[in-house]
């Protein structure tokens, strides 16, 4: 019998799956996922699901529960341990899946681990300007703004700052009583 990492209403949780590749090779191939979901430059290459676990570091898969359909990646990264500290990243692949609410279940299965499993304190985040659905999402789930790295992006000719965000984990436990 396989148990969930984590379940959501209508996501959970899972490990990368070998038969996962076609999706983000399709996924890498899209310029505005390419472009929302890192400042890194955008170009389309052969995708990988990203690695899942290291010292420092969770990665997992999250797919519906209605039919085990992939739909994106979290991850929690650059923990300091003698901190309680780390940051997260989350990407839904494709357009048709985003906003329909995943985003918010994936953060909030992401932070309960964090916070419950992982025991940090804090977790942080960046996210380009220029992502506005994504800083909504943020601070509809609690996380206050820090700062900004000023023109820190460079995106299709123009400059944009980063935003850099967290939360800790008495504000996250406040709002999921």
């Amino acid at each position: 019998m396989i148990v969930d990492i984590l379940r959501g209403e209508s996501l959970h949780m899972t490990g990368f799956r070998p038969e996962d590749d076609a999706y983000w090779n399709r996924v890498f191939e899209d310029g505005l996922y390419l472009r929302l979901v890192d400042s890194d430059t955008a170009f389309p290459h052969a995708g990988h699901a990203p690695s899942g676990a290291s010292a420092t570091s969770f990665a997992f898969s999250f797919r519906t529960l209605a039919d085990d359909r992939l739909i994106g990646f979290g991850a929690l990264h650059s923990i300091a341990w003698n901190n309680q500290t780390g940051r997260l990243a989350i990407g839904i692949g494709e357009e048709r899946d985003r906003g329909k609410g995943y985003g918010r279940e994936m953060l909030d299965l992401l932070l309960r681990y964090a916070f419950w499993e992982l025991n940090l304190h804090r977790v942080g985040l960046d996210v380009s300007a220029y992502n506005t659905a994504a800083i909504r999402l943020y601070e509809a789930a609690g996380f206050k703004r820090e700062g900004k790295c000023r023109e820190d992006v460079f995106r299709d000719g123009r400059r944009y700052d980063r935003i850099l965000m967290g939360i800790l984990r008495r504000e996250w436990e406040r709002r999921s009583r």
